[in-house]
């Protein structure tokens, strides 16, 4: 799992690709001019902030899950496994996997404390649709941390497939544990953890 003291940083990048939706102008363009409203969302609703888990949970659903490739993020989490999985196998392991990140970016949600976002721009592909948008987060007293996001842009616009906390992938990070579950259980088991992992999450106390 990703470092706890990196937990924080979850709702910042799950929260900011959500309106990456535009067919025209750049990823990184489309962040970096949204990122001041949403910054302002997080620290303006007190509701939120007191630990109001099914208002973070509305949020990230209305406005964040629909720019993520969910299918393509599950189908690189689980790697190898994905090919022994059939088609409702497929869709059972994207479902839990989304309500699993969605779940855990809720309930770290209020955990967001005046942090910082600064944008680079991206380098334009020379070929395909996919594109690196790198930025940083800024802490008071602390060291930048990076925060690059892998986008894809589909018939709906531009979506997210994979982010790097300090370079730690989000689907490399899950696959070695998704790994261990599907060598052990097969694509049963794995379905079994993750409802059991969204299980524990749905009544888990949001963080300080």
């Amino acid at each position: 799992m990703l470092n706890k003291h990196l937990i924080w940083l979850l709702p910042v990048f799950f929260l900011l690709p959500g309106v990456v939706r535009s067919e025209s102008g750049s990823a990184d363009e489309l962040v970096k001019n949204v990122t001041s409203e949403v910054l302002t969302i997080l620290r303006e609703d007190k509701d939120i902030q007191s630990g109001n888990r099914q208002r973070a949970i509305t949020l990230i659903e209305t406005k964040v899950a629909p720019h993520f490739d969910f299918p393509r993020m599950t189908s690189l989490a689980v790697g190898r496994g994905w090919q022994q999985a059939d088609a409702a196998q497929r869709q059972a392991l994207t479902g839990e996997f989304r309500t699993l990140l969605v779940r855990t970016y809720a309930n770290a949600l209020t955990a967001y404390r005046n942090q910082t976002v600064s944008v680079t721009p991206a380098p334009r592909p020379a070929a395909g649709n996919e594109v690196v948008v790198r930025s940083q987060i800024k802490q008071p007293g602390g060291q930048p941390i990076s925060l690059d996001y892998s986008l894809a842009k589909a018939d709906g616009g531009w979506k997210v497939f994979d982010v790097a906390i300090a370079d730690i992938s989000l689907v490399t990070n899950y696959r070695s544990s998704f790994a261990s579950e599907v060598n052990s259980g097969g694509i049963a088991g794995l379905l079994k953890a993750l409802q059991e992992k969204n299980r524990r999450l749905a009544t888990a106390k949001s963080p300080s």
